[in-house]
This record gives C-alpha cells, structure tokens and sequence, in this order.
C-alpha cells in the first residue's frame, strides 16, 4: 500500500471484533485470559495477545502496526513521550561502561537527556558534526553503541548526512538511532536510508493538535543479523536474558529491538503509552501527509518573507535555495519539503524578545507541529540548560527565534510578523 493509504488503514481489519468503522479505544488496565494455561502461554511468547496495558494493549497496538509501515519497518512499540523513546532507545543497547555518538544539532531536551541523565547511568557521550560526520568516525570504538541523531534538527533545523552516518555506522558494526520527529515519516524515512532504529515525538507533527503525549520507537527488519554478527557487542540480545528465563533475544522469530523494550524495559521502567492517546494519535495520523504538505508551503513563504526583511540578520530553513543544507533536503524529503519549523537571528536577545511579545496570531509555546502557529526564544526555554558554550556549539545564539508553522493562511501569518519586527 502506499503511505497515505497506510495511515488509515493499516494494522486494523474493521470486519472483526466489533466491526467499527473507527479504532475502537480499550480503555482498560488489564485483559482477561481463557484460563490458566492461556496466561502463561502469554508471558512464555508460546502465544501473542495482550497482558497488561502497560505492555501491550490492541488500541495501542494497532498504531504501532500502523506507524511501523509507515515508516518501512518490520515493528515499533508506542511509548509515553519522545523522551522516554529516545531513552528507551539508548538504554536498549548501552549499559555502564559504554559510549554513544550524538549529534552536535539535537533538541535541548535530548542533549540534557544523553550528556547529563544519561551519564549518570554510566554512559559517555561524544559529540560529532552531523552535517558530513567528519568526526565521526574517530571516535568510535569497541564501546561504542550507537550513533545518534535528528534526521532535521531542531530549533538550527540542520539537515544530517545520513548517508555518511549510516556507512560508517554498517563499516564499523554500531547501530544507528535516527530521531524523525521534525521531518515526519510523511516526508522522511530513515530507515530506506539505512537506518536501524527511528524514534519520534508523536505529540508534534503525528498529533498535530497539541492534545496528546506520545513516543514511538520503529526498527528496521532484520536486525536479529545485525546483532548477531555483532555478538560480542550486543550481549544484550546474544546471550540469555536471566530477568526473563534465559530467553535469547535473536533466537525469537520476531523484531528483537521493539521485543527486548517491551519486556524488560516496558515491564521495569513503565513509561507506556496511554490507549486514549493512541486512539487520538490514530486519529491524526490520517491527516499526516495533507498537514506536513500544507506546513511546508507555508513555512517556504515566511521563511522568504524573513530572508528579505532588514531586521533579520539570518534564517534557517532548508526549503530555501541560499540554505546550506538546501541539496541535502531535495534529496532526502519527499518533493524537497521541509517540513514547517524554521529559526531566524534578529540583531540581539532584546530584539528577540520584543518580537515575540509583539506576536499575535503567533502562541508563545514550546511545542511544535500544531496546528497553530507557534513561536519561541530557544535559548532560554527549551534550550536554557545548556551553558553559553554548549549554546553557540549547538547553533542556538541570545538572537534566534523558532518558529512552527501551522495551518493558517501563511499571508496572515506574515502580516503579524512584518508587525512585530516593525
């Protein structure tokens, strides 16, 4: 099938169960079973079904389905937020003692997340420049699990090499985890690329109606091989896992990634998706490709809008044909789009400032990917836990402003702006 028929048909077959028309939510805790010999059939995987909804649960089961062809994977496992995706991610292969590449262009969140949290875990990251991995490559060693980063970055919305990422990743044996969040499995799909593992924030562009908090992580088939040509790398998945009676993860004949979170890190740490935002997430997947189109647009026609203004110094958008990574986009997304989140540089941070108070149709928020359009000072919201050093590093300066592109008729949107820069 292809996508857009994907995303409002696929996982669910309507002329079973209760024959709905619509997914239906099952809004419950746990599931009963047949009898004894049913329940244990279930925790031996001698037969799939659903447990405990903090596992598995058939609402939520449907959109990992759903999102998995999307994206050409062979599984996904929905979670309860980006961050939590991204962890689950990470902690699947990286243990006390190891090291992790991250890309020197990631959202505030997830640099926090894997050079602070992560570390406290006893996991080094090291920091490489996405935009050719010309230092990737020299950093990888026996302990290096895997390489991550943001296949559009947010808020310097730099475009990855993922090409030079991933064959360096296959050349020397390190999984590679592709955060798709900006770009949206409608205009990107890393793992036709090479990828191993894609992780999205489902509350942006998959909602896109700021009403739902989710995570989703997909991985590619095959990588059972992948894990046991590594062996002694990923003993994770090679050797017996004693918390689950010695089950071997790649001697099971399903996607090993999605399997080992959902049965030991699910099971132990908890952060699982709620089926009413599944359902939700089901509900706006259908619109996907219609929205990141219209985003697109819009966000090409403010972001020339910007580029002509006197007051902006700078903007950061790869749709335009002066942008840097400009090649880079027409050739990874889907008919050159990319995507509605864009940054611009005024002269200074009291500049920023006064434009964003000035905004009107635009949301002071956080967010991103709603239908709304939004704005935001990244340097001291989403990114305010970084030093100045890791700030300029991370190409967010005092001066920049975010911008996420809604819906609206991008000639009203452009008004407020020529207003607030006025």
């Amino acid at each position: 099938m292809q996508q857009d028929t994907i995303a409002v048909h696929a996982g669910y077959n309507k002329k079973e169960g209760w024959g709905t028309m619509n997914v239906p939510i099952a809004q419950t805790t746990a599931f009963a079973f047949r009898d004894a010999e049913h329940a244990a059939n279930l925790f031996a995987l001698k037969e799939l079904g659903s447990i405990y909804t903090r596992l598995t649960n058939p609402t939520t089961d449907v959109l990992e389905q759903r999102f998995a062809q999307l994206e050409g994977g062979a599984a996904a496992i929905c979670v309860a937020s980006g961050q939590s995706a991204i962890f689950y991610a990470i902690a699947n292969v990286a243990s006390a003692g190891d090291n992790i590449l991250i890309s020197n262009k990631l959202y505030g969140g997830a640099v926090t997340l894997l050079t602070h949290t992560i570390k406290r875990f006893g996991i080094e990251a090291r920091v490489f420049d996405v935009s050719d991995a010309s230092n990737l490559e020299e950093q990888i060693d026996d302990k290096t699990k895997a390489i991550f980063f943001e296949s559009l970055s947010n808020p310097q919305i730099a475009v990855a090499d993922v090409e030079s990422i991933v064959e360096i990743a296959k050349r020397k044996g390190v999984l590679t985890v592709c955060d798709n969040t900006v770009a949206s499995a409608s205009l990107f799909n890393p793992i036709k690329w090479g990828v191993d593992v894609v992780v999205h924030s489902t509350s942006k562009y998959t909602n896109g109606q700021g009403s739902a908090i989710g995570g989703i992580i997909v991985e590619r088939d095959g990588l059972a091989e992948f894990f046991k040509e590594n062996a002694s790398k990923y003993t994770e998945f090679t050797e017996p896992d004693e918390s689950y009676h010695g089950l071997v993860y790649v001697d099971v004949p399903l996607p090993n990634f999605c399997l080992r979170i959902r049965l030991a890190l699910l099971r132990d740490i908890g952060a699982a998706q709620s089926p009413h935002n599944s359902w939700i997430l089901l509900q706006t997947l259908e619109t996907l490709s219609l929205r990141m189109e219209k985003h697109s647009n819009s966000t090409l026609e403010v972001a020339k809008f910007l580029e002509s203004h006197p007051k902006v110094k700078a903007v950061n958008y790869p749709g335009l044909e002066s942008n840097k990574d400009y090649a880079k986009a027409q050739k990874y997304f889907k008919d050159g789009k990319a995507s509605g989140l864009l940054s611009f540089d005024v002269e200074s941070y009291d500049d920023a400032k006064k434009i964003i108070d000035s905004a009107k149709l635009f949301s002071v928020v956080v967010n991103i990917g709603d239908s709304k359009s939004l704005i935001v000072h990244p340097a001291s919201t989403t990114h305010s836990q970084l030093s100045e050093e890791e700030l300029l590093k991370a190409g967010v300066n005092p001066s920049t402003i975010r911008l996420s592109i809604g819906l609206e008729d991008p000639i009203d949107l452009i008004e407020d702006l020529t207003q607030a820069l006025s």
